[in-house]
């Protein structure tokens, strides 16, 4: 931090040089709590489960693979296309979040892709609810084997984007995301929208901010790849 000339204190800002960023969804782009939390409780009480355990569990991974932690005997595959179904109907208060649209239509396309833990159909459902660009460069659950925390979803965007881990920004909410970008060689911008900043730091997180807003493109993409501004969080 530092003091203004009027005695106050200012912000701490950090300059941010990247090729890329990789952006998750739920939590980082996108409010989708709400809508998160009724379809996972009322799926919690029909199979006899407690509902702020299931909803903490399911945040930031693939839904399935919380169904099948949970329901270990379960029919997995019709579970999931259940939620799923809960999930792409219940959108009515699903907004952006602060900084969201600015930061999207302010980075060239070909130098930032989604990486979230939804199926394509939920994640382009949800994006079009919030009224957010459908990125170019989109990876979801649909296409992967293994999901956060494990490295493979930020390594396939990595890819995609023909940019390395190393030099990409990864922006997260959940400690299983922070963990999966980490894993990949990313630095990662953690977010306060949903997680603590304990969990958050410990996960492996290099940045703290509250949202999107207080991460403000400072140059275009060009050559040289990207310049942010960044208000962190002390």
């Amino acid at each position: 931090m530092r003091i203004s000339s009027q005695g106050k204190t200012a912000p701490t800002m950090t300059l941010i040089q990247c090729g890329a960023v990789l952006f998750d969804m739920d939590g980082v782009l996108v409010d989708s709590t709400p809508a998160v939390a009724r379809v996972w409780t009322s799926w919690a009480l029909e199979h006899g489960l407690v509902p702020d355990e299931v909803v903490r569990l399911a945040h930031g991974r693939p839904s399935l693979a919380t169904i099948i932690e949970l329901l270990p005997k379960g029919d997995h595959d019709a579970e999931n296309r259940e939620v799923e179904r809960r999930e792409i109907e219940d959108i009515a208060d699903v907004v952006a979040l602060p900084g969201a649209l600015d930061l999207l239509q302010g980075i060239p396309q070909d130098l930032w892709a989604v990486v979230t833990s939804a199926s394509r159909a939920l994640a382009q459902v949800r994006l079009h609810a919030a009224g957010l660009p459908v990125p170019k460069h989109l990876v979801t659950a649909s296409d992967l084997q293994r999901g956060k925390p494990f490295p493979d979803p930020y390594l396939k965007g990595a890819e995609i984007l023909g940019i390395a881990p190393a030099d990409c920004v990864v922006a997260e909410d959940a400690a299983s995301g922070v963990r999966s970008g980490k894993a990949a060689g990313a630095r990662v911008l953690a977010l306060l929208t949903t997680s603590e900043k304990a969990e958050l730091l410990s996960a492996g997180a290099d940045w703290i901010a509250d949202d999107l807003s207080a991460f403000s493109l400072e140059t275009p993409g060009n050559a040289a790849g990207l310049a942010f501004r960044l208000r962190e969080k002390k």
